[in-house]
């Protein structure tokens, strides 16, 4: 899941879950500027959605690739996973 933020410089991060494994999102990309630029368009072309939530790409902004969300971020975070499933949702209801 792409994450993006539209401020003075454009931030991108990308978020990973694997529920078998963690217990929690990690962030397995993040960048500014031409970075940034890089992962969104990384992410639309393997056809994966992005929303843009500024406050949840300044938090991840500091932290490094490979980190797993910390509880504090959970709520933001949180707000991901609903915009996906509504997106998952939408989507079977168009298939039907």
């Amino acid at each position: 899941m792409g994450i993006k933020h539209l401020g003075m410089k454009k931030k991108a991060a990308a978020l990973k879950w694997n529920k078998e494994q963690d217990e929690a999102p990690r962030l397995i990309a993040s960048g500014r500027g031409h970075q940034a630029r890089r992962i969104l368009a990384l992410a639309e072309e393997a056809g994966i959605p992005v929303q843009e939530n500024a406050l949840l790409s300044e938090a991840l902004d500091s932290m490094s690739p490979g980190a797993v969300i910390p509880a504090e971020l959970y709520e933001l975070t949180a707000q991901v996973y609903v915009f996906l499933m509504d997106l998952e949702a939408r989507a079977a209801e168009e298939e039907e």
